[in-house]
């Protein structure tokens, strides 16, 4: 941040020269405001009020406690480090004027760096109500990567149910994982990997079949269990590359062919041709063992 000098008599000043080829924004050019905030650049000039800025920030309320000089003839221009995009969202927050709330992640970022920057609480809360809104709820990895970074639990937890349509594996969510924690990233692989797991685990015990040979229950032939390994190993598999299960549980479960060919099963005995699966109920409990299954971090 620069501070102008004040105006001499005996020379040019400079912050005449930036005036001339500037503008005050619309909303931020009261004659009674005794501040001139200079976006970056120094294109647009903000004219507000100490005390507005002192009550938002505590950054302006450190600086303007510090001994003042004695009043300049013109004000004094405080060029920021933000760009006139930021720097309107922020003192627009602050002023209690309307506010247009960000629709990207970039914007979001940016204006919670300058209000954690300026220690403006009230900002920081506007931001985060914000980031809940339809616009930004299409991008859950980000939404989970900024809850994490300021601590906000109940964000953290939505972002990461949302998630779970997501293959972490993917090359184009790489550089929205590299932007995390290592705390948050494990915590996020760790939710992924257990709801493949405890599903693995559960379709081995009762009342699910075992993986070994049996004999039929109606006429003692010796049977096999393959084609409900073979189901079992794709749902792992499609667990794996969308951990929220709903496709298994939607298309999967009927459309695929190892599906097709489990729920076809007979007992090789031509003279008993028992179904091997009860389809319906063999879906109701698998339903029940994905719905049962962690859904936050």
């Amino acid at each position: 941040m620069q501070i102008h000098p004040p105006v001499m008599q005996a020379e040019i000043p400079t912050s005449v020269q930036a005036q001339e080829s500037t503008h005050f924004h619309p909303l931020f050019s009261s004659p009674d405001g005794d501040v001139i905030l200079g976006a970056k650049g120094g294109s647009l000039l903000f004219r507000t009020h100490s005390f507005t800025l002192k009550t938002a920030s505590g950054w302006f309320r450190t600086m303007f406690s510090l001994p003042q000089k004695s009043t300049p003839m013109t004000s004094d221009i405080l060029y920021m480090d933000e760009d006139s995009a930021i720097l309107e969202g922020i003192l627009r927050m602050s002023c209690g004027l309307p506010v247009v709330l960000p629709t990207t992640y970039d914007m979001v970022d940016a204006l919670l760096y300058a209000a954690e920057k300026y220690d403006m609480p009230g900002p920081m809360s506007i931001i985060r109500m914000s980031v809940m809104t339809p616009t930004l709820l299409d991008q859950p990895l980000r939404l989970y990567a900024v809850a994490c970074r300021y601590g906000w639990e109940e964000e953290a937890k939505f972002a990461s149910a949302e998630t779970l349509t997501t293959n972490l594996y993917s090359e184009e969510y790489r550089p929205a994982l590299q932007s995390l924690s290592t705390t948050a990233l494990l915590d996020l692989f760790a939710l992924h990997r257990d709801r493949r797991e405890i599903l693995r685990k559960r379709l081995d015990e009762p009342p699910f079949v075992g993986g070994g040979n049996a004999v039929c229950v109606a006429c003692g032939w010796s049977i096999c269990y393959q084609t409900w390994r073979e189901l079992k190993y794709k749902i792992i598999l499609e667990m794996d590359v969308r951990p929220l299960g709903d496709t298994v549980l939607t298309s999967g479960l009927t459309d695929w062919q190892e599906a097709k060919r489990c729920w076809t099963a007979k007992c090789p005995n031509a003279d008993c041709d028992r179904v091997l699966y009860d389809k319906n109920e063999t879906l109701r409990v698998i339903k029940e063992c994905v719905d049962g299954l962690k859904r936050t971090i």
